[in-house]
C-alpha cells in the first residue's frame, strides 16, 4: 500500500526542486500553524536543502512558531562545518527570528549513545511532526540509514557506528520517526544520484524506498537524476 503514496515529480531543474521545496514548506507551515499554532518540520543538510532554506529567508514567515528537527546529525563538534545544524545555522537559521528554544537539534557532540537517548526522549513529547524533509545518498541512503546496516527498531533515534562515508559516528532519527508524521519530501538532484534513483524505482530495497513507503512521500527530482 506505501508504494501507492509514493510520487516521483520531475521538475526542469535542481533550482526548480529547491524553488518548490522552499514553497511546500511555506504551506505546510501555514496548514500546521493554522490547525495547532506551530510547525514542526525535520530539515536534511545538503546542497539541495540549503538552497531551499536560502530561499525560505525572502519569505514573510511566522518564524517564532517554527520548530526545527534534524534527520540526522554527523559526532562532530558544534561549530564543524560538516555539521548539518552548522551548514542549516548559516543558511537560514541565523537570519530569521526563529528563538533559539525552537532549533531541536541533535546533542551530536556528546557522543552518538548518548545523544540518540537524548534525542529520543525529547522528540517523544512532541510527535508527530508536520513535515519531513529529506536527501539521499549515491548508495541510497536517506538520513543516517545506510543500506546493509540494520534497520533500528524500537527507538525513535538511533547511534550509527562505522557509517561508510565519513564521519563514521553519526545519530539518526529511524523509521518510527520518520513514519510519524503526514508528509515526507525526498528531494533527488545531481547526476551522482542517477543509479539510485534508478534502481528504487526498479523495486531495489533501498532504505529510501523504505522510508518512503512509510506514508504519502513526493519526491521532486531534477533531470540530471532523472537521467534525461
Amino acid at each position: 500500500m506505501g508504494e501507492q503514496m509514493i510520487h516521483f515529480i520531475r521538475l526542469e531543474s535542481a533550482d526548480a526542486v529547491a524553488e518548490e521545496t522552499a514553497r511546500r514548506m511555506s504551506a505546510a507551515a501555514r496548514r500546521a500553524i493554522e490547525a495547532r499554532g506551530r510547525f514542526l518540520c525535520v530539515l536534511a543538510g545538503g546542497r539541495t536543502p540549503l538552497a531551499a532554506y536560502d530561499r525560505l529567508v525572502h519569505r514573510p514567515e511566522e518564524w517564532a512558531r517554527w520548530h526545527l528537527f534534524l534527520g540526522d546529525e554527523r559526532c562532530l563538534p558544534p561549530d564543524d562545518p560538516e555539521r548539518n545544524s552548522r551548514a542549516i545555522a548559516l543558511a537560514l537559521t541565523e537570519r530569521v527570528a526563529i528563538p533559539s528554544d525552537n532549533l531541536h537539534w541533535i546533542p551530536a557532540e556528546s557522543g552518538a549513545e548518548s545523544a540518540a537517548v537524548r534525542y529520543d526522549a525529547l522528540i517523544a513529547d512532541l510527535l508527530p511532526f508536520d513535515l519531513i524533509l529529506l536527501g539521499m545518498g549515491e548508495d541510497g541512503h536517506t538520513a543516517s540509514l545506510f543500506p546493509g546496516h540494520a534497520t533500528p527498531t524500537g527507538v525513535r533515534a538511533a547511534p550509527v557506528h562505522e557509517a561508510p562515508k565519513p564521519p563514521p559516528d553519526r545519530v539518526t532519527l529511524t523509521p518510527l520517526s520518520l513514519a510519524a508524521a503526514p508528509e515526507r519530501l525526498i528531494l533527488v538532484t545531481g547526476a551522482g544520484k542517477r543509479e539510485a534513483l534508478a534502481a528504487w524505482r526498479r523495486g531495489a530495497d533501498l532504505p529510501v524506498a523504505r522510508v518512503a513507503a512509510l506514508g504519502k512521500t513526493d519526491v521532486l527530482i531534477d533531470p540530471d537524476a532523472a537521467g534525461d
